[in-house]
């Protein structure tokens, strides 16, 4: 499996950050060639569906992925997410991770993923895709327009 992690620190809230980490469709604005429907409907909860469909025409791949945990943060707790993916192309599991600190809070994002058809030895290239992929997806989320210091939130890079 190809896995990475990517953590950031922003100044916004523990419960904006997790709003924001974890508005599915949004996600699908941010990515190319990629759009988010939710037909299990709104709001999240255990068992929510999101298929996130990735490509054009009939180059396309649905990326469906179903919550399994999900523990908003509150009153100086973490907020949890955890996904399992269950597509026909990509297989794995994601955890989305919101830490409250002093100065606003810490995101965690884990992916592990198995990508189907592809050899194993390839697992470093996407992990290595993947990292900077959903980096800039984070940063965006985070920072609204994903510059540092904007109105959203101070993004800072580990």
């Amino acid at each position: 499996m190809a896995v990475f992690r990517i953590e950031r620190f922003t100044s916004l809230p523990a419960a904006d950050a997790w709003r924001r980490v974890t508005d599915w469709e949004r996600h699908g604005a941010l990515v190319p060639l990629t759009s988010v429907t939710v037909p299990t409907g709104l709001p999240t909860r255990i068992g929510t569906v999101f298929v996130a469909r990735t490509g054009l025409g009939p180059l396309a791949f649905d990326d469906p992925m179903e919550v399994v945990r999900w523990t908003p943060p509150a009153a100086g707790r973490a907020g949890l997410c955890r996904l399992e993916k269950r597509g026909s192309v990509v297989l794995g599991r994601a955890a989305i991770d919101v830490y409250p600190t002093d100065s606003g809070s810490h995101v965690v994002w884990v992916e592990e993923v198995r990508v189907r058809f592809l050899p194993r030895w390839a697992d470093p290239v996407v992990a290595s895709a993947g990292r900077r992929a959903f980096a800039r997806v984070l940063d965006r989320l985070l920072g609204g327009t994903g510059r540092r210091g904007s109105q959203a939130g101070d993004v800072t890079v580990t």
